[in-house]
């Protein structure tokens, strides 16, 4: 039983097969470049890998690329249903659901929420939908998970109506990551799911934390936007909310250039003024570059104080979950996120650190409180919600 997976961009389209049942990975995929005059796909599959330049004006033509490619490697009629990452799904939506024309015009809706990402998911699915008619088409949405954060952790301070009009309130994101992780370390830990509290950290260019009980998201670091929260890659994160009013005097910089230069042009790269990778930060502090330290510092000091603020809002959790690029292959970062959390039972060890390759502990025996470091999967996370929702379940059970 083949599900395939679809996250549309603005300008891309990955894409992958997974066995329902065994959870294998069969083809993996990219067109990216979509509408420049050149564009090029990357596909791997069990017979061959192949990167080439290939014509593709629209996502349309690129899902047609895609279907091509999977059909000459015998996998296109085996598809029993798609996936599709959706960025924002409001609170209209609290869980996945099967994409007809009603849901349709309600990810549209909430394409305000999210004006950059929503309208090319939906521009991929209408795609698949077309060339793909006779499959159960299901949305997966990045804050759907976070939903069951209680109106105390999503309410901002600002007059009510800006909610009930606008429907200005926090969101988070990443939700298909935090809930993979979560499950994944109850499962390592051999704890149910629903006795389950934890931290998780997604760390990468973007970057956010989720406080988790019994299984529920309670509270997470991105609010109405991806912008609120942790220092990212080339996010701001959490500043005072003046800042927009002074430069915009100071420096005559409309709303538009505000957003860029808080959204492309902050965060790690914003400080250092070299680099938004975490790891050409590090070799430059090594060298002794100030910036590039003092950025690593606030970046890591940002992640600590969350931790620190989720320890007082959980109820006796059990973990700390670091996933993505940065949080699986830093042990440098995680040492230093880890540094001074003895006193609240963070315990790090290591050599366990260092050494670890993959999933696993990186806790010292004694530590309250587990450290574990978990590879996101969101694809395998979006295609167990496609198996669900579209009714597979018994199927890939038998």
């Amino acid at each position: 039983m083949k599900i395939l997976v679809l996250n549309c961009g603005s300008s891309s389209v990955k894409y992958q097969v997974i066995d329902g049942i065994t959870e294998q990975v069969d083809v993996t995929g990219l067109v990216e470049r979509i509408g420049e005059a050149q564009s090029r796909i990357t596909h791997k599959d069990a017979t061959r890998e192949v990167t080439k330049d290939c014509h593709a004006p629209h996502h349309e033509a690129a899902i047609q690329l895609m279907h091509e490619y999977l059909e000459s490697a015998g996998i296109g009629g085996e598809i029993r249903a798609i996936g599709h990452r959706v960025v924002h799904g409001g609170e209209r939506f609290i869980s996945s659901v099967l994409i007809d024309d009603e849901v349709e015009a309600a990810i549209q809706e909430c394409a305000a929420l999210a004006p950059l990402h929503n309208p090319p998911n939906l521009v991929g699915i209408h795609a698949a939908r077309k060339l793909f008619p006779g499959l159960a088409h299901v949305a997966v949405f990045d804050t759907a998970f976070h939903q069951t954060m209680p109106a105390v952790a999503w309410c901002y301070a600002l007059p009510w109506e800006m909610y009930k009009k606008h429907g200005v309130r926090r969101y988070g994101f990443h939700g298909t990551s935090h809930r993979y992780v979560m499950q994944r370390a109850a499962q390592l830990l051999r704890i149910p799911v629903p006795e389950f509290t934890c931290i998780t950290l997604h760390l990468g260019n973007g970057c956010s934390a989720a406080a988790i009980q019994n299984g529920r998201s309670v509270d997470t670091s991105m609010g109405m936007t991806p912008l609120e929260g942790l220092v990212m890659g080339t996010r701001c994160g959490d500043i005072d909310p003046a800042i927009h009013f002074h430069l915009a005097a100071r420096e005559g910089l409309s709303m538009q250039q505000l957003d860029e230069m808080m959204n492309k042009a902050s965060g790690l790269k914003g400080i250092s003024g070299l680099s938004n990778d975490v790891r050409e930060l590090m070799r430059a502090a090594s060298e002794g570059h100030e910036r590039a330290r003092l950025a690593l510092d606030v970046y890591a000091r940002r992640v600590r104080k969350y931790i620190g603020a989720y320890l007082a809002v959980l109820h006796r959790p059990q973990a700390i979950i670091f996933t993505g690029g940065v949080g699986e292959r830093g042990a440098i970062m995680r040492r230093l996120i880890s540094q001074g959390l003895d006193h609240l039972g963070l315990i790090l060890d290591p050599a366990r650190n260092e050494a670890l390759e993959g999933e696993g502990d990186v806790s010292a025996p004694h530590s309250p409180l587990r450290i574990m470091v978990i590879p996101t999967r969101e694809e395998m996370m979006i295609a167990r919600e496609t198996v669900e929702v579209a009714g597979l379940g018994e199927e890939s059970k038998q």
